[in-house]
Formats: structure tokens, C-alpha cells, sequence
């Protein structure tokens, strides 16, 4: 189940890549602008998404325990939980298939305290070596957004902190493919996740293992 579970994180950030990519993606194109002159952008983009997988992993493993704790002490909470991350995922699923946007509600919950980190962000510009990328990617990866905010529901029925953290952090992975390519200006890649059919097949299956999900927690 947990391979299971890894394999639809990555395939959620996967579909959800080209949202990323209006959320994220002018920030990584923007890279090069404060790396240094005549310096490789790559290193640069790997540290910075290395820190943005790191937030989400770090946000998956205060979800995944959280919930474990709130199993523990509350009766059937794992249970409402197993329940709430299938309804989650189906309304996820609606997201990512462009049948449902209302997720984007979601975004609004974050930005308070996004406000506050951003401008410790600017601390680490220009870039003075690829370390430098790191813990702006860190800070930037905490942008209010709907999907990041979903998928943390389901990590919180993971049941340890440890899954929930492996949880998030498949689903980064997911999400570098269209980020890189979006760096490397590559309009192909982009469009080729961006394509209808390519979202349509995620979402009907992201749908299925909701339904699957939900009837396993209710049975």
C-alpha cells in the first residue's frame, strides 16, 4: 500500500507540475538572473529545488505526525482521517482534471505566513554559491498553494511522521520534471505536460484510488 500511496504522490506532483510552473516557474526562471555572471544555472536550480522538496518534506512529516498523535489519543480519529484524505484526493483529482477548481481556496488559508518568511528570502540574494539556493528554495517552497495543501491532508492519515514525510517528498520529486524544464526553457517538456489528455488519464486515476480509498475507510 505504501509503494502505492509513494507512486500517487509522485504522479499527483507529476500532473500538477504545470501548475507549479505559474506558481514556481518565473521564480526558477529568475535563477540565473541572480546567479553568478558566466556561472552554470544548473547547480543553482538543483539546490533551489532541493530546498523546496526539503519544505514539503518537512511539512509531510508535521502532517504524518500530527495525525498519528490525533490517532492516538481520539477514537475513530484514524479512521475520520482515512476518510478525509480520499475525499481530499478525489477533490484533488477534480483539481488536477480542470472539473473542480475550488480547491484554489485553499491558497488563501497560507498566506499569512507566507508573508512573514518572504522577505527572509531576499537574505540570500544574489547567489554567491549554489548553498546559497538552498534555503531560499526552503523558504519559497512554503508559497501558499492548493495542491502542496491537499496532498499535506492525505500525509495526515499517513499514520507516522516518517510516512507522511516520504508521502511529500515523492510528490516533490513529481513536480521537479516541469520546474526543470521550465529552467531549461524547454517549451516541448512544458507543453507535453500540459497536454489535456495527460492531466484527463492522472486525474481518472487519482480518482479511482480516492474511491478506493474512501470505500476502504468506511468498510
Amino acid at each position: 500500500m505504501a509503494e502505492i500511496n509513494y507512486f500517487s504522490a509522485f504522479l499527483i506532483g507529476l500532473a500538477g507540475g504545470v501548475h507549479c510552473v505559474g506558481m514556481c516557474g518565473g521564480i526558477v526562471a529568475a535563477l540565473r538572473m541572480v546567479s553568478p555572471k558566466g556561472a552554470s544555472a544548473v547547480p543553482y536550480t538543483l539546490a533551489y529545488n532541493i530546498g523546496r522538496i526539503t519544505s514539503y518534506t518537512v511539512a509531510g512529516a508535521l502532517t504524518g505526525a500530527l495525525g498519528k498523535i490525533t490517532a492516538d489519543y481520539i477514537p475513530l480519529a484514524n479512521y475520520a482521517l482515512s476518510l478525509l484524505s480520499g475525499i481530499m484526493l478525489f477533490l484533488l483529482a477534480c483539481y488536477l482534471g480542470k472539473w473542480w477548481t475550488g480547491l484554489t481556496v485553499l491558497e488563501n488559508a497560507g498566506k499569512g505566513l507566507f508573508s512573514k518568511l518572504q522577505p527572509l528570502s531576499k537574505r540570500f540574494l544574489p547567489f554567491k554559491t549554489p548553498l546559497s539556493a538552498l534555503p531560499y528554495g526552503f523558504i519559497w517552497g512554503w508559497l501558499p498553494c492548493g495542491l502542496v495543501y491537499s496532498t499535506l491532508t492525505w500525509s495526515l492519515a499517513a499514520g507516522t511522521a516518517v510516512e507522511g514525510a516520504a508521502l511529500m517528498f515523492f510528490f516533490g520529486l513529481g513536480t521537479l520534471p516541469t520546474l526543470l524544464a521550465a529552467s531549461a526553457g524547454s517549451q516541448y517538456l512544458i507543453r507535453s505536460f500540459q497536454h489535456t489528455y495527460f492531466r484527463q488519464i492522472i486525474a481518472i486515476i487519482m480518482a479511482i484510488y480516492a474511491a478506493y480509498l474512501v470505500c476502504g475507510a468506511i468498510i
